[in-house]
């Protein structure tokens, strides 16, 4: 290297290293984490939510776009360069077309950075100017995040955990039958091996299929680049009191470890980490539409989860926040456009129910948390249909391209959430006395005016919960 590309070098690390520290002292970042469960429409949530943050004629509740506090907002190159940038106008391209359709799932971890303008306040405002604050928006599935639920439990733990949950399911029952038949106490026969663990995965991207959580590892639902590796090839065992060397559960032990240490750590430690607030998408109506256990699940799940936001009480996660804390979590029961307005309150208390019981079940106390009911991308209009001689509250879409809207009723939630906990607390086959229809729309046709994002239902109370305060 000569001494001018020597000299070139040095400037541009200098004035890399200036911009990070101007960055850090004057223009803050904040890291929203964004990720969701089975279907609930995480591309779409984000590509809405760039969309309306960038055109915010239909934000009328976040307050800084209608007090005159906020300038401007305008996409900007994201920090990491070694992160995927989320395909903003790609997916808004897809919902946005002459024949729109939904944006294809991501399955790895994806960035992009929104940047705000913001006019100053106060008695010394004029003399601070304008002041700057950065949203990074961090994309990736929620089969990851459940994984926080293993950071605290060793293999035995996990292994009682997961086939509890395998038998508890009509799809896992005789799956779990077939490994609790297994001894762990004999040598390690790899073929045998192999074919366990197929027959687990199996099971756990079902569960995965049909909306369920299956306590399986995320990559062994979404493996990626690591299919087939020996740090995803393991499965739960009864326990064994006294496991010899060379045995088969030493073996699912070691790879149970390597798995928590290669792959979760790392994921942990470089993106999970950094997260200021979180949003979890859940698909409540989709459980309720499955039954009272489906809903039981989803409870646990949301337990799972909100168990991994207690870094005091899990020196794993501790060592790696260093004393960071995530500051808010906002739960967001997704698809409340395929209900009648009329029916909203009773799903965002369903849904705060779920979230004030999961917080019971994982001891938790720390950040602020919230539950909301919005639809992210509307699909849907309101109607009214005459049924057998009464008066239906229905909503109208379109289902699979077609172009005429079909009308939908999915059946009247109870206005008391009590109802929904107590029949999924108690197992019960069915709600017992009503039912929930669950419908798939397609994006309807749009023609947005200048200054408009996308169409949604109270994308814009959340997104005060979020940053609000900064401004």
């Amino acid at each position: 290297m000569g001494l001018a590309d020597f000299t070139d070098s040095v400037l541009r690390d200098v004035e890399s290293l200036g911009s990070r520290v101007n960055e850090a002292l004057f223009e803050p970042t904040v890291r929203l984490g964004v990720t969701g469960l089975s279907r609930a429409g995480k591309s779409v949530f984000i590509t809405s939510l760039v969309s309306n943050l960038l055109e915010r004629g239909r934000m009328p509740q976040f307050v800084a776009a209608n007090n005159g506090r906020l300038q401007t907002v305008y996409l900007q190159p994201q920090p990491d360069d070694t992160i995927a940038r989320f395909p903003y106008e790609k997916h808004l391209a897809s919902l946005t077309g002459d024949t729109p359709k939904w944006p294809e799932n991501t399955r790895n971890v994806s960035e992009l950075r929104l940047s705000f303008r913001v006019n100053p306040t106060g008695l010394l405002g004029g003399l601070r100017g304008v002041k700057t604050f950065h949203l990074d928006i961090v994309d990736y599935p929620g089969e990851w995040l459940l994984d926080l639920a293993l950071m605290g439990k060793s293999y035995r733990e996990w292994s009682a955990d997961a086939l509890g949950r395998m038998g508890a399911q009509d799809i896992g029952a005789q799956v779990s039958y077939r490994l609790e038949q297994v001894d762990g106490a004999k040598p390690m026969d790899e073929v045998t091996l192999q074919a366990h663990a197929a027959d687990y995965a199996r099971f756990a991207r079902s569960a995965h299929d049909e909306g369920m959580s299956s306590g399986a590892p995320g990559r062994i639902v979404l493996p990626g680049e690591l299919e087939g590796s020996p740090v995803l090839t393991f499965f739960p065992l009864l326990p064994v009191v006294r496991p010899p060397r060379g045995s088969l559960w030493r073996e699912m032990e070691r790879r149970y470890d390597a798995y928590r240490s290669e792959v979760m750590r790392p994921f942990f430690r470089n993106h999970f980490a950094r997260i200021d607030r979180q949003v979890v998408l859940v698909d409540v109506l989709a459980a309720l539409h499955r039954g009272p256990k489906a809903v039981d699940d989803l409870q646990q799940t949301m337990a799972d989860i909100l168990s991994g936001f207690r870094p005091g009480k899990n020196a794993w996660l501790s060592g790696l926040l260093a004393g960071k804390r995530v500051e808010k979590i906002l739960f967001v029961a997704t698809k409340s456009d395929h209900l009648h307005q009329s029916q909203h309150p009773q799903l965002a208390a369903i849904t705060q129910a779920l979230l004030a019981q999961a917080k019971s079940r994982a001891d938790f106390a720390g950040a602020k948390t919230q539950a909301m009911a919005i639809a992210a991308l509307r699909t849907t209009t309101e109607t009214m249909l005459n049924h057998e001689g009464r008066k239906l509250e229905c909503v109208q879409g379109r289902i699979a391209q077609n172009a005429k809207p079909v009308a939908f009723y999915a059946g009247a939630l109870p206005k008391d959430p009590a109802r929904i906990l107590s029949a999924a607390q108690m197992g019960q086959a069915d709600w017992g006395g009503f039912t929930i229809q669950n419908q798939q729309f397609d994006p309807a046709i749009l023609e947005l005016k200048s200054g408009e994002g996308l169409p949604h239902i109270r994308l814009d109370k959340a997104v005060e919960f979020l940053i609000g305060d900064q401004f």
